[in-house]
């Protein structure tokens, strides 16, 4: 519970500074938006103030539309024809001043009569030259342009163009709630996406946890499923591989306890059975003793053995070092030959350096002698050889014992495998080829059978020249 707990505080707080994120740059952008919208407002207003003062002047210069004659400087007639003409927007008011005093407006309907209030007509009434301006008034701010319009060199009359920039500002806003709205679904689907993601990443790690939750020295069956290439699978696939490693070291130990267990139970109980009989008799004593000693001796020779596969996953195991394969070849059929008296030939003697462990080499070869002498006869043919090619190196044993059938071959090399009673012809623990292999598996080699049914048998360990390194496997 409480993995999982810790688990979703972190997608909470996953989701949290990623939503927090969202809406500061939602409403970053929306004050963005906004701050561009009112400069451009402001533009805006400066170009209509402008627009409809240069609209007067030209119409000042012009003709009266009813006459045909030139207006020359009867502002009156001017300001009743452009506001005639002109319609000004719902946010603008148009007014006009005559000898100090407001005369003709625009029709619009404005939040507030500029042209009744004293102070503004004290302003812009009387005027000589243009004034551009802000000021606030119970109907907002406005924004206004005032130009006085000259007959004979002195001031005829003021018109004035007001903008009500709340007004303005108002059209503006579906611009902005728009914005916001976005926005608003942006936040929603990127927070969405955002637990999607959250689970997307501590998914696998959940499963961590829970295969980590699961695993017991009895079970380390457990492994997580692994999907994609990225951070998350590496981190699943680096789990699993820990697993494994587990596994293995849990199975050898417990393999290891179990071999203990199964062949020391009986010279123990051998040894046990002969002390309770054991009698006054001095020639009982000394039967007793020598059966003592030679049980006792089985049993040193058993757990040197097993303590021997027990370490073949450390990496001490081996001491590699270059070995001359004539040479190896040469001494090994030397000591072979004291084993037993057989008849011993040497086949083939390959040339060459190889890299290996020559004393666990010699002891894997040892092993196979020694096999082939337990199940032959004195007279029998025991032959011996090597060769280097293609990178390999191959030594074999070969004898005219009995032979091995067909589904036998596929446990031999399993541990306290004794085979059939007929090629059974010692009290070995029956660890002496599953020595063999994990020598020749710690070199990265293999080794292959060769036997058929009154024809003999055929032991060959297949090497590679040079060790691979260490993350390499080689492909034999």
């Amino acid at each position: 519970m409480k993995g999982k707990s810790g688990l979703a505080s972190i997608r909470l707080r996953l989701l949290a500074s990623f939503i927090l994120v969202l809406i500061l740059a939602t409403t970053l952008s929306v004050i963005v938006v906004r701050a561009i919208l009112v400069n451009r407002a402001d533009q805006g207003i400066d170009a209509e103030l402008i627009q409809e003062t240069r609209e007067m002047r030209r119409l000042s210069t012009g003709s009266d539309p009813d006459t045909g004659q030139p207006f020359d400087g009867r502002v009156r007639r001017i300001f009743e024809v452009f506001l005639e003409r002109n319609i000004p927007a719902r946010h603008e008011a148009q007014l006009t001043y005559v000898d100090g005093q407001p005369y003709l407006r625009s029709r619009s309907v404005v939040p507030y009569r500029l042209d009744q209030d004293e102070t503004l007509t004290q302003r812009w009434a009387n005027i000589e030259e243009p004034d551009r301006g802000r000021v606030d008034t119970p109907g907002g701010p406005i924004e206004y342009l005032a130009v006085p319009l000259r007959a004979e060199g002195e001031t005829a009359g003021v018109f004035v163009v007001a903008i009500f920039r709340e007004l303005w500002l108002d059209e503006i806003d579906p611009a902005i709630v728009g914005a916001a709205g976005v926005g608003a679904i942006v936040v929603l689907i990127g927070s969405f996406l955002a637990w999607r993601l959250a689970d997307r990443i501590l998914g696998p790690v959940e499963r961590v946890t829970e295969a980590a939750r699961g695993i017991s020295e009895s079970d380390l069956r457990g492994r997580i499923e692994i999907t994609g290439t990225d951070e998350i699978a590496r981190l699943a696939q680096t789990f699993n591989e820990m697993l494994d490693r587990l596994e293995q070291a849990f199975t050898t130990q417990r393999r290891f306890i179990d071999d203990a267990s199964h062949e020391l139970r009986t010279p123990i109980t051998v040894i046990q059975g002969q002390l309770d009989v054991l009698g006054d008799d001095p020639e009982d004593r000394r039967k007793t003793l020598e059966i003592v000693t030679d049980e006792l001796e089985r049993m040193s020779r058993f757990v040197t053995d097993l303590l021997l596969l027990a370490r073949a996953d450390q990496p001490d195991f081996l001491a590699l070092g270059s070995v001359d394969v004539s040479t190896l070849s040469e001494e090994v059929f030397t000591k072979a030959k004291s084993l037993a008296l057989r008849d011993w030939r040497m086949d083939d003697i390959g040339r060459g350096l190889m890299i290996g462990d020559r004393q666990r080499l010699t002891q894997a070869l040892i092993q196979l002698a020694q096999n082939a002498v337990q199940h032959t006869h004195e007279g029998d043919v025991i032959s011996m050889g090597s060769s280097v090619s293609d990178g390999r190196v191959r030594i074999w044993v070969t004898d005219t014992g009995p032979g091995i059938t067909p589904s036998e071959q596929s446990h031999i090399f399993d541990r306290f495998h004794r085979g059939h009673p007929r090629r059974a012809s010692s009290e070995g623990a029956g660890l002496g080829l599953s020595i063999v292999r994990t020598i020749a598996e710690a070199h990265h080699g293999r080794v292959e059978v060769d036997s058929r049914l009154g024809e003999g048998s055929s032991f060959t360990i297949v090497l590679p020249v040079d060790q691979p390194e260490p993350s390499e496997r080689l492909a034999v």
